[in-house]
């Protein structure tokens, strides 16, 4: 029998949704045959790489660390062993002036310092001013090496690891020396050469027995002062550093006096005069000494140029000499109330108003 449902083509579309999971077939306008539709589905991703294992240790760089370490463990040890070695007050191979003065005590070094450079410390420079050959003695002239100070500022420990580790293996430790140079004294010293050297002539007064000599100034050539000092300061550091004495050719200039005529009427007549006039006694402590113009005062007495003054000066070893042992015992009561023995300058402090006095009674002094 024929039903009156019409049969169905197998390849012909169900009128009816596919249902849920039903694997559908490609519709759309390409119809049976045609190319099939996109997938718009994202394609999953690749799976996750495992990271890379690390580089092997390179056995170079291992190396290089091990003998960083090893040198900075060396270097401690070492630097330690020389702080525990050198416990002297002058650290060891300190030198100066290539003289070695470490590895004992402050004493010690200075000791060794003024055998090997106080020779040559005190050894008169050679001047030498137009042709003329001056001796300038370093004491006189505020030149000298100060041993002490250079031993001072050397000692102590010294924490600096290459001088530490140094001093291990014989390391030299270069201390400098100290020149005390007093150029007041100095400047003082050369303007005396200036007086004494060349054509030029200051104006000054002389004492000589039982007179006294006015010396007028005179113009002329000299030591050129300033510029000298530089050169004698220099020369000096030179001859202790080496212990060769050069000579110094010193520079000279046009010089005028600078006493004035004027002056030397004043000098004379305020001090010479008066000074050179009689006999001056010194008292104290019961005991007494006379100074006279025809031998003591000229050997004592004499005057210099000082900012174009004349001022009297007084030989202080003179006095020594001619006083003797007479105030031997003599105590004085100085500034700050202490008492000490009378000496040469309590003496010469008192000749100052004695030797101005007019009377007799005046050209007498007691120093209490």
């Amino acid at each position: 029998m024929t039903s009156g449902v019409p049969p169905v083509r197998p390849d012909a579309e169900s009128p009816f949704p596919a249902g849920p999971g039903a694997a559908g077939k490609p519709s759309g306008p390409s119809g049976p045959g045609g190319s099939p539709a996109s997938e718009s589905t994202a394609p999953a991703p690749a799976p996750a790489s495992r990271p890379a294992p690390p580089p092997p240790a390179k056995k170079g760089r291992s190396k290089t660390a091990l003998i960083g370490v090893a040198v900075v463990v060396l270097g401690a040890v070492a630097y330690g062993a020389g702080l525990l070695l050198n416990h002297s007050d002058v650290p060891k191979s300190t030198t100066v002036l290539g003289v070695d003065i470490g590895g004992g005590t402050r004493d010690q070094a200075v000791d060794k310092l003024q055998g090997a450079l106080g020779k040559r410390a005190a050894t008169p420079l050679q001047l030498s001013v137009g042709g003329k050959k001056i001796a300038l003695a370093p004491d006189k002239a505020g030149l000298s090496f100060d041993a002490q100070t250079t031993v001072r500022n050397a000692a102590g420990s010294d924490y600096n690891p290459m001088s530490v580790i140094g001093s291990l293996f014989g390391g030299e430790r270069v201390a400098e020396p100290e020149i005390v140079i007093d150029e007041e004294k100095l400047r003082v010293a050369l303007a005396d050469l200036a007086g004494n050297s060349g054509s030029a002539v200051e104006g000054t007064i002389r004492f000589e027995p039982g007179k006294i000599v006015v010396v007028p100034g005179k113009a002329g050539q000299g030591i050129d002062v300033n510029r000298s000092l530089t050169m004698v300061k220099d020369a000096y550091r030179a001859q202790v550093e080496s212990g060769r004495p050069n000579a110094v050719q010193l520079p000279v200039a046009g010089l005028q006096p600078s006493i004035s005529q004027a002056e030397l009427d004043r000098a004379e007549k305020e001090f010479a005069e008066p000074a050179m006039s009689d006999l001056i006694t010194i008292r104290a402590g019961g005991r007494k000494i006379d100074f006279g113009p025809q031998r003591s005062l000229p050997r004592i007495l004499s005057m210099k140029a000082v900012n174009g003054k004349l001022v009297e000066v007084y030989n202080k070893e003179a006095i020594e000499e001619l006083v003797g042992g007479t105030f031997q015992g003599v105590m004085v009561t100085k500034a700050d109330g202490k008492k000490q023995q009378l000496n040469a300058d309590d003496i010469a402090k008192a000749m100052g108003p004695a030797l101005r006095g007019e009377t007799r009674q005046d050209r007498t002094v007691d120093i209490k």
